[in-house]
This record gives structure tokens, C-alpha cells and sequence, in this order.
């Protein structure tokens, strides 16, 4: 973990600003102000996938992405909340993009 930041920096919380709160003894919580995802079509299109049976979120991950813990940009690109919704379907397209933030060449 990095300095003040309470998540590792593959993390979907990694680099949100925390806050805290006071509750009962004189005691805080600290706590994860909420997350805003860019709207899907502003992420960098690297690929589709045709969802078949069998494929599971964290394995397609592991595919495109190097790490099957990296399937919530997965759900970012998506915009998906429950991970499962993406490959429930059989046929299904799935996009495979850049991290939000980062854009691809123009025309690649």
C-alpha cells in the first residue's frame, strides 16, 4: 500500500479520497468516499468478447488483463454492478478495454 492510501494500487478504491466520521467513545472510522465511474464510452475499446459457456468473469480477466483480480475494469467498461450479469448470457459482446483514464491511439 501506498503512503496515506488504505488499498493496494491494483485496487478499484486505490487513490479515492477517505474520510472519517466520530462515533460513539470518542472514537472515528475511517471510510472510502464514493466511487465515480467515466461513462463506458469514454474508455478506450481494445477488444470485444463473445461471452460462451462456461467463461467466468475472473478467468477472462486473467486473459485480457493479466490478473483475475482486475475483473471490476472489466465491470467498469461494462457498466455493471454484479459480475455475473456479464457472462450470464450465452453470445453475449463484452468490452475489453484501456483502464478508465487512459486512452488509446486514435484509428488503432
Amino acid at each position: 500500500m501506498d503512503g496515506d492510501n488504505m488499498f493496494s494500487i491494483t485496487s478499484r478504491y486505490f487513490g479515492i479520497e477517505t474520510a472519517e466520521v466520530a462515533i460513539a467513545d470518542r472514537k472515528t472510522r475511517k471510510f472510502v468516499r464514493r466511487r465515480f465511474i467515466s461513462p463506458m464510452e469514454q474508455f478506450a475499446l481494445v477488444r470485444e468478447h463473445v461471452v460462451v459457456s462456461g467463461d467466468r468473469l475472473d478467468n477472462l480477466a486473467a486473459r485480457y488483463l493479466g490478473d483475475p483480480e482486475q475483473f471490476w475494469r472489466i465491470c467498469d467498461a461494462n457498466n455493471v454492478i454484479d459480475p455475473n450479469e456479464l457472462t450470464r448470457k450465452i453470445g453475449a459482446r463484452i468490452r475489453i478495454t484501456l483502464p478508465d483514464g487512459v486512452s488509446g491511439a486514435p484509428h488503432a
